[in-house]
């Protein structure tokens, strides 16, 4: 999918994603919990990156958290910072708070439940309810903003990148991971062969997501992606891992459900893609990017800075 022209309407979205769908469909945790498996890989992918980059973060972001899942590992990585999760979802917030203190020790309980909010920063991760595309954070306020998985539910992610690059202070990193356009294109070609209404959404290239981070002010963005295919034996279970994916956000869904004829055209289609094995497969095409917030070359007014270092000796 291609990004809109640059004199396009700030309010032009470009992906048809509802965001009250996208609450709609996350505001049950345990309809999510099948898909915990790719979310668990991806992380272990994210940090394997994260790895080789040199950080130090006092404040990190997990936009888009969830559950709390890759909290914990976040705040094993950099015990010094501290560390915010943020959602849309106050469901997936309270059992991001369950897992948070689960993990706590006795000593920490016992604080939790004397001083709450007022904990040090080693005593679990503060947590938000907010669109991660409209921050509640002050300008510069953030070392380091992760996201896993979560870009692609947004309508507008060009505007997401600006306010991401907002709230990172200079010389702070971004990094995502979200799903790209050949994701679930068995099951595109499934509804376009059965002439059933499309339900797989428009996801981004890797390319434009390159370029919205270059126009939201990032330095040199560092992209790439991989492909995954995961099997199955039958149309239920398949489906089954969809539907905990997220399902269909689409604003553009029509009202009420398909026809069974309609919906047995559709399982016949999906049905003659088995290979050769006997098993069904599903494409998931994995973005990974990172970037970091350069030194602004203009003002707020749009003047330029020029800096002027002293000569040594």
């Amino acid at each position: 999918m291609s990004l809109p022209p640059n004199d396009s309407d700030s309010a032009q979205q470009i992906a048809a994603v509802s965001l009250a769908r996208v609450r709609q469909l996350f505001a049950r945790p345990v309809r999510c919990a099948g898909s915990q498996f790719l979310r668990r890989e991806i992380s272990g992918r994210m940090f394997e990156r994260l790895s080789l980059i040199k950080l130090k973060p006092v404040r990190l972001l997990d936009a888009g958290c969830g559950e709390g899942e890759d909290l914990l590992p976040l705040q094993q990585a950099f015990p010094e910072a501290e560390c915010w999760g943020m959602d849309a979802s106050v469901a997936m917030l309270l059992a991001a708070r369950e897992a948070s203190v689960a993990s706590l020790s006795g000593v920490q309980k016992l604080m939790l439940s004397l001083f709450g909010r007022h904990l040090h920063k080693s005593q679990g991760a503060r947590l938000a309810c907010a669109d991660f595309g409209h921050l509640p954070l002050p300008r510069a306020s953030m070392d380091m903003l992760w996201s896993n998985l979560a870009l692609h539910w947004h309508p507008r992610p060009h505007e997401v990148m600006a306010e991401w690059a907002r709230v990172l202070r200079v010389d702070g990193l971004l990094m995502f991971s979200c799903l790209g356009p050949d994701s679930f294109s068995e099951l595109r070609a499934a509804f376009a062969e059965s002439g059933a209404e499309q339900r797989v959404l428009p996801f981004v290239d890797l390319h434009d997501y390159g370029d919205m981070l270059v126009g939201a002010g990032f330095a040199t963005p560092v992209m790439d992606m991989e492909k995954l295919t995961l099997t199955y034996s039958s149309t239920a279970s398949l489906l089954a891992d969809v539907r905990s994916f997220g399902g269909n956000p689409l604003a553009t869904q029509a009202p009420g459900l398909q026809g069974k004829q309609q919906w047995r055209r559709f399982l016949q289609a999906l049905e003659s893609q088995r290979g050769l094995d006997g098993r069904l497969s599903v494409s998931m095409e994995v973005i990974y990017g990172h970037a970091f917030r350069p030194q602004p070359r203009v003002n707020r007014q749009g003047e330029s800075i020029i800096r002027f270092d002293a000569k040594r000796g």
